[in-house]
């Protein structure tokens, strides 16, 4: 099953479902992440994927978890059409299971503050933030929508994460009431999250984003929308990494070149970049007819 997302509304609630275990496995596998940090950065970029579905085309965002946990910062980057990225400063972290038996992800990202920037096309990018609570990405993330955005809603995150590292079920949801949405509504809406499994086992189970709404809203006439491809993708290139060099000051560059070579890796996706003496001498050049 090719990871994707969908849009559904139905009486009076509105709700995105993706499943990303593929695209969670090639984070894993770009930064070889132990399960505590499969499990945050897994999270996070569903959780990225589901908030960037509302933005129109060229728009983005970004949510960042700075905890004071031994995982460091954990980041993700979204846009509507469906592309993520993501890292983790600390993807080599061991920690036993938390009291449910489960990932201890919140032990990983501990206290601190979640924010979420909105690059909406506007001169300046929107960002919003709020304290963690408990580290475990969706409770934080549904707080956030309702404190800074005021925003009422209920997020669902889930990744699987076999002895191997390999992740066998990821996905996630984001349901929230509409302003018509009534009492009986709500209620009905709440007695289904209530009873549902998580949000993972649904997707080893094999269900697709449809299968996880029509769990979520039994009861619900349903009314599916749109389906959108997911995959992780970075917007790094050789030419947006010479770019960076060229900003260097002039004593950075030259200490390169006298180098003769130089490896840059993009900290997003791991993707490791060389540069030859030639081509850093270029750099420089260009670098200084820029500045003169």
């Amino acid at each position: 099953m090719k990871d994707h997302l969908v849009k559904a509304t139905a009486e009076g609630v509105r709700i995105y479902a993706a499943v990303t275990t593929d695209l969670v496995n090639e984070a894993i596998c770009r930064h070889d992440c132990y399960p505590v940090a499969a499990a945050a950065l897994g999270r996070t970029m569903t959780a990225a994927l589901l908030m960037a579905a509302n933005l129109k085309n060229k728009e983005a965002l970004t949510i960042k978890f700075d905890g004071d946990g031994p995982l460091g910062k954990v980041t993700a980057d979204a846009t509507p059409e469906g592309f993520v990225r993501g890292y983790i400063d600390e993807p080599h972290v061991n920690l036993p299971l938390n009291s449910l038996g489960k990932i201890d992800v919140g032990g990983g990202v501990g206290k601190g503050m979640v924010s979420v920037t909105r690059f909406t096309g506007l001169k300046n990018p929107i960002t919003g933030s709020t304290e963690i609570t408990d580290g475990e990405i969706a409770d934080d993330l549904t707080k956030y929508l309702y404190v800074s955005e005021q925003t009422p809603s209920s997020v669902g995150l889930g990744v699987l994460v076999n002895p191997d590292f390999k992740c066998i079920g990821a996905g996630g949801f984001i349901i929230q009431p509409l302003p018509d949405a009534t009492d009986e509504c709500i209620d009905k809406l709440e007695a289904n999250l209530r009873t549902v499994n998580s949000v993972s086992h649904m997707v080893e189970r094999g269900l697709d984003a449809k299968g996880i709404i029509a769990e979520l809203l039994q009861g619900f006439e349903v009314n599916y929308m749109t389906t959108t491809d997911l995959a992780f993708k970075c917007q790094c290139s050789k030419e947006r990494i010479s770019e960076v060099l060229l900003s260097l000051g002039k004593a950075d560059l030259q200490t390169l070149v006298d180098d003769g070579h130089a490896e840059v890796c993009c900290h997003f996706c791991n993707e490791k970049y060389e540069f030859t003496g030639e081509e850093l001498q270029a750099i420089f050049d260009e670098a200084e007819k820029r500045r003169n």
